[in-house]
C-alpha cells in the first residue's frame, strides 16, 4: 500500500472524517451544491482601472478575511450583480 503525505488541510479533513463530522447528502442536495459551484466558476478576465486608495483598502479588508484580494473583489462583484 502506498502512503501519501498529507498537507495540513488534508490532515484536518482526515481528522474530521474520523471524528464523524461529515454526513452523507442526498442526490438532490449534491446536485444543488454542484450547480452552485458551477455558477460561481470564473470564466472571464476583467481589466479595470481603480483608485489606488480604494485598492489599498480592498486589499486590507481581504487580508483581514484571510483571502486573496482578487477573490474578495470577485465576490463583491458577484454579490452586487446578483
Amino acid at each position: 500500500m502506498v502512503k501519501n503525505k498529507l498537507n495540513k488541510t488534508e490532515k484536518s479533513v482526515e481528522a474530521a472524517l474520523i471524528r464523524g463530522e461529515y454526513r452523507p447528502v442526498s442526490r438532490a442536495e449534491f446536485r444543488s451544491v454542484a450547480e452552485a459551484v458551477l455558477q460561481r466558476k470564473k470564466n472571464t478576465v476583467l481589466n479595470i482601472r481603480v483608485n489606488s486608495r480604494d485598492l489599498v483598502r480592498l486589499k486590507q479588508k481581504a487580508k483581514k478575511l484571510h483571502i486573496p484580494y482578487q477573490t474578495f473583489i470577485s465576490e463583491i462583484i458577484h454579490r452586487f450583480a446578483a
